[in-house]
């Protein structure tokens, strides 16, 4: 049995943001002054909404930690914590675990020589049971995808993978509604076949939605159309300016680990 909970972990910008690790995207300068207050603003926008904020400790000597989605998946209580793809990125890992057992969840890992990020795992919740996609590209292997569909596999979810070669991760380009549409950018798709219910949206940062409430969606400010056209189907919007984390190929949904249901 779990507990319904609404906790957001959170990891403050460090001093070495700028040199974050750039793949699919041309470099751009970092203001990391001004990444700071977009960083704020966003955890001030998710508290807001009603959620508990938890930090976890700087990794100041990891120029990407803010990206603290990728080091841990939560699933009906359980902690996931993942091995990630780029070596520059393994140690952000231990700063969450401790904070994850904390809080009471069962704690797993994936292990060499499987590897994923966080930011690859789009969960898709269904009265007839969830389906989690993973994307397969640079940070996500097939090995770290058979050991996390064999820990989530027996909690209930169907685990399917998606071949990704033209963004960093899968939640660079889809992600989903609370009624299960996938909405998704489709320059940075492979395919879309396996997504049952798909939307196109027409601005890349529209395609990054964070659900804070069933009809409550978090994006970046660089998509208005898209904004548009949710609240058009009936979902209110908070539009936050990242700014300084696109430039690092990071989105909404990468700022921070959602975690609603505990042990």
């Amino acid at each position: 049995m779990t507990r319904t909970v609404r906790i957001a972990l959170v990891r403050r910008p460090g001093p070495r943001l700028s040199e974050g690790i750039v793949t699919h995207i041309t470099r751009s300068p970092v203001n990391v002054a001004l990444a700071l207050r977009q960083w704020q603003n966003y955890v001030d926008a998710v508290a807001d909404s009603g959620w508990q904020v938890m930090e976890v400790p700087p990794a100041d000597d990891c120029p990407d930690a803010v990206f603290v989605e990728d080091t841990v998946v939560m699933y009906r209580g359980v902690a996931i914590i993942t091995r990630p793809g780029d070596d520059t990125r393994k140690p952000e890992t231990s700063g969450v675990e401790p904070l994850v057992t904390q809080l009471g969840c069962r704690i797993e890992h994936i292990v060499a020589p499987g590897t994923m990020d966080g930011g690859d795992v789009l969960k898709v919740p269904s009265s007839e049971g969830d389906t989690i996609f993973v994307g397969l590209g640079a940070r996500t292997n097939p090995e770290g995808l058979r050991q996390f569909a064999a820990i989530v596999g027996p909690l209930g979810a169907t685990v399917i993978g998606v071949p990704l070669s033209k963004v960093l991760h899968l939640k660079s380009a889809v992600t989903a509604l609370s009624d299960g549409t996938v909405v998704g950018w489709l320059p940075g798709l492979d395919t879309t076949e396996p997504f049952d219910q798909f939307h196109a949206v027409s601005e890349e940062s529209g395609a990054h939605v964070v659900l804070l409430e069933p009809d409550l969606i978090l994006m970046a400010a660089d998509a208005p159309a898209v904004a548009a056209s949710y609240r058009a189907r009936g979902y209110r919007t908070i539009e936050v300016d990242i700014s300084e984390f696109i430039k690092l190929e990071g989105c909404v949904t990468c700022l921070s680990v959602r975690i609603r249901e505990l042990p």
